[in-house]
């Protein structure tokens, strides 16, 4: 059966009150009960999405802010409820319901009166509110006041469309294993079972609409993998026209901070297991343990090694790399519209602290690199302090080191970038920022 709407917002606000609180929104969604899980996770998404329109809504609706439960369920209803156009339920109905959630929580029961009479006043004064907010940036874009600015600075023709970009939902994009069944086989196989998608790149296929992987034609066996038309680059751009002829010997590779093991698993897969020895590097044993996981699923091996890439001094045994991938830590200012958490987690000095990082794994990993070898720095972000500042700062300290051919910056479901994304006309992938940085022959 399905659950009562109420123990949904009851669930959904207690996962806003924990992101609130620092926990990341993975964390915050899989404390859900499994049974429960889809659906709050479904509407916390909606929520986080519409965060800075709730907030402004509450400022005006009540003089001072409630305590950290009560006010992320009012917060959760005004999210959900404000445009009546896109609201998953009808905004009665969540006003109703949340006020039920908040009779049935012994957290919230002594503000149930005070959420009540602030929804029955949205309710009847929907219009003019929404309008009174409607000159508040944080409102109307629905991040952060710097992040807002940030972007204006370093995107001044596209801003406003990353904005918009972030809060759509994604697409569900899939990378066909092209080792093991073709592009158009793979199409068929899902058109077979009523599920239709469109060519994006190489070797992707974009979902009309989301599905569990479970329902995907041969994923258990490896057939595909889930990962973004964007992400789906790196493995090209780090490998073309460096593969070694058919019995030479292969080539040896870094996955540098490889965890969950997508692109450790796109290397191979593109390469071939006997063009390529892959090292996959993860400083987080637990999460090192997923890399294992998603090459056992692809029947694909790795060298797996628990380390940090800036210190090569504790893992590397002296012997360069033809290539080396460096996804580097970032603020996942690109991938926003997928975790919608990230924009109210981040604090402005982040960029800052991780551009730092980033340096510091560049200076660290580029000597381990042969002389006519590559280096790919690649991050989810749309910040230019993470991206081409990052590159510009290390071409000119690294004088052996000079820019291949790559994208640099991708903006999510940019058109103007569409192109940088072979086959894919509608431009729809995450942010992200790429540059193939090539060693000088000695």
């Amino acid at each position: 059966m399905q659950p009562p709407l109420w123990r949904q917002l009851q669930l959904t606000a207690a996962a806003l009150a924990s992101i609130r609180a620092g926990s990341s929104g993975t964390v915050a969604f899989e404390a859900v009960e499994p049974a429960m899980r889809p659906g709050v996770q479904a509407l916390g998404f909606q929520v986080l999405r519409w965060l800075g329109r709730a907030e402004a809504l509450r400022r005006h609706l009540a003089k001072r802010t409630p305590p950290p439960l009560p006010d992320a369920l009012l917060c959760t209803a005004l999210a959900l409820a404000w445009d009546a156009q896109h609201a998953p339920y009808e905004p009665f109905t969540l006003v109703d319901q949340a006020v039920e959630a908040a009779k049935r929580n012994p957290a919230t029961r002594a503000q149930a009166s005070f959420i009540n009479a602030c929804l029955r006043r949205f309710l009847r004064e929907r219009d003019e509110l929404v309008a009174a907010t409607d000159h508040e940036p944080v409102a109307q874009w629905n991040h952060p006041r710097w992040w807002i600015e940030r972007l204006k600075r370093d995107h001044p023709r596209d801003w406003q469309r990353v904005l918009a970009a972030d809060n759509a939902q994604p697409p569900m994009t899939l990378r066909v294993n092209l080792r093991k069944t073709t592009v158009a086989s793979y199409q068929l196989a899902l058109q077979a079972v009523g599920l239709e998608a469109v060519r994006v790149g190489e070797a992707g296929l974009q979902l009309a609409r989301a599905r569990p992987v479970q329902q995907l034609p041969g994923f258990a066996d490896g057939e595909c993998s889930v990962q973004d038309a964007a992400a789906q680059l790196a493995a090209p751009l780090l490998l073309e026209g460096l593969l070694p002829a058919a019995g030479a010997a292969p080539l040896s590779v870094l996955d540098a901070c490889a965890a969950p093991g997508g692109k450790t698993a796109h290397l191979l897969e593109f390469a071939g297991p006997a063009a390529v020895e892959v090292t996959a590097l993860e400083v987080d044993a637990v999460r090192s343990r997923r890399i294992d996981e998603t090459l056992g699923r692809l029947g694909l091996s790795a060298k797996v090694v628990v380390a940090d890439a800036a210190r090569p001094s504790a893992w590397w045994d002296g012997t360069p790399f033809d290539a080396i991938l460096l996804d580097a830590p970032c603020t996942a200012s690109g991938i926003v519209r997928r975790h919608p958490d990230v924009r109210w987690l981040r604090r402005e000095s982040d960029t800052a602290q991780l551009a730092v990082q980033q340096a510091a794994l560049l200076a660290a990993l580029w000597p381990l690199v042969r002389p006519g070898g590559r280096l790919l720095y690649c991050t989810c972000s749309v910040f230019r302090e993470e991206g081409s500042q990052q590159i510009d700062a290390f071409l000119a300290h690294n004088t052996d080191a000079r820019l291949g051919a790559s994208p640099g910056h991708l903006l999510p479901q940019s058109g103007a970038n569409a192109r940088a994304v072979p086959d894919n006309p509608s431009g729809d992938h995450d942010g992200f920022f790429y540059a193939l940085l090539e060693k000088r022959p000695r």
